[in-house]
């Protein structure tokens, strides 16, 4: 097997505590938990056995900040408190809520999975990790953890973070795409092995948790690591060098107009065969990535998976969209009033965000499910929902 053991000579003369023994495996839950127990962070998803909320928050937190999905998750529940409401929601309304998430793939398979559950199921989430994996978009990962949490099922949970941690206690960790995948079928083991049969959903979220603020990719806070005595490595591992971004230029025209006591913005929407974002709305593209400094509105930098877009935008006119703009069958003039209810692009969203237009801080929203696209509702909540602004409902994580 291509694998570093990166620390076996320093396990062999200094004695260091190995993480392989029974009575180690005990001694790691009794730690581990009792950490878990002083120092967890207080998350929404954390107050809950109901499997769908776990759900939803699993599949948010996927290449998403806690920070970020911290906001988005809540607002997500409170129009579709249920998985038969979100089965029942249009595709533009789920994707209007997940807008600002990134990897909208997810909530597609999210909404096309809780249609499962409702026509296959009688609308009640699976109880097993196995029984979990056969609905749409849910891996070995997202069964896991649902079931653990949620049912309690004695079966464990292997993300990044664990995988950190399990490699760091172990000694283990390889720089090769060859070595990590062998190490991939060792920690699914040893996370079986470690995992704590009287608390397993606690024990799974205790090892993410660790991974998440103690066990770092870069810079671990060993010195109070409730696990050091027990780790080999007590520092970084081997790991696989990420890919290099691309850089790559972008140029997009924002265009308002005024109708009657409103204001409007032209986006465009992308086509549905696209593998990437498919059916969001975007602002429409310039037909040239050159704009002169005196018509340069802003600029910003944003990254989509492995490409970092260097993008700039300029204010365009009615009367100039199509000259300046690439043609487009799918335009639509959207007042700003209404775009805490439009399934926008990451980079749209930062864009309107930074560009200083005052609609998008005064106007107080609330969503809503009309089932025709999840429309602002002004003067009122939404199942009890507190009226945020326009830029409120826009801000929040900006993947994609």
């Amino acid at each position: 097997m291509e694998v570093t053991y990166n620390q076996r000579m320093k396990v062999e003369a200094g004695g260091v505590a190995r993480s392989d023994s029974p009575e180690a495996h005990v001694d790691i839950r009794l730690c581990l938990l009792a950490w878990y127990d002083r120092n967890r962070r207080s998350l929404p998803w954390r107050r809950t056995r109901d499997p769908y909320a776990i759900w939803v928050s699993e599949i948010m937190l996927q290449q998403t900040r806690v920070a970020t999905v911290i906001e988005r998750f809540q607002d997500f529940l409170r129009n579709f408190p249920t998985v038969s409401a979100l089965a029942n929601a249009g595709e533009q309304d789920v994707l209007a809520l997940w807008s600002g998430l990134g990897y909208y793939r997810r909530a597609r398979m999210l909404h096309h999975a809780a249609k499962v559950v409702v026509q296959e199921h009688g609308g009640v989430m699976p109880k097993t990790a196995a029984a979990l994996r056969g609905l749409p978009g849910i891996g070995a990962y997202t069964s896991a953890a649902v079931a653990s949490i949620a049912f309690g099922e004695k079966v464990a949970v292997v993300d990044g973070n664990v995988e950190r941690v399990i490699q760091r206690l172990a000694g283990w960790g390889s720089d090769s795409a060859t070595g990590q995948t062998e190490l991939a079928r060792e920690i699914a083991k040893r996370a079986e092995v470690l995992l704590d049969p009287n608390r397993p959903g606690d024990f799974n979220q205790a090892t993410m948790e660790l991974g998440a603020t103690l066990c770092l990719p870069r810079k671990p806070l060993c010195l109070t690591c409730p696990l050091r005595d027990h780790c080999v490595t007590r520092g970084e591992h081997p790991t696989l060098q990420r890919a290099a971004m691309r850089s790559q230029d972008a140029a997009y025209g924002l265009a308002v107009r005024s109708r009657g006591a409103h204001r409007e913005v032209l986006l465009q929407q992308r086509p549905a065969e696209l593998t990437v974002m498919p059916g969001m709305w975007e602002l429409p593209p310039l037909r040239s990535v050159e704009v002169p400094g005196e018509h340069l509105r802003l600029a910003v930098r944003h990254a989509i998976m492995q490409v970092n877009y260097y993008v700039r935008v300029r204010t365009v006119y009615e009367g100039d969209v199509d000259e300046l703009m690439v043609p487009s069958e799918t335009r639509r003039w959207v007042s700003l009033n209404q775009l805490g209810g439009i399934a926008l692009t990451g980079l749209a969203r930062k864009v309107l965000l930074r560009s200083g237009l005052p609609e998008l801080t005064q106007l107080p929203v609330v969503m809503e499910n009309t089932g025709k696209g999840v429309a602002p509702v002004a003067g009122r909540s939404a199942r009890r929902a507190k009226p945020r602004s326009a830029a409120a409902k826009l801000a929040g994580g900006v993947s994609q």
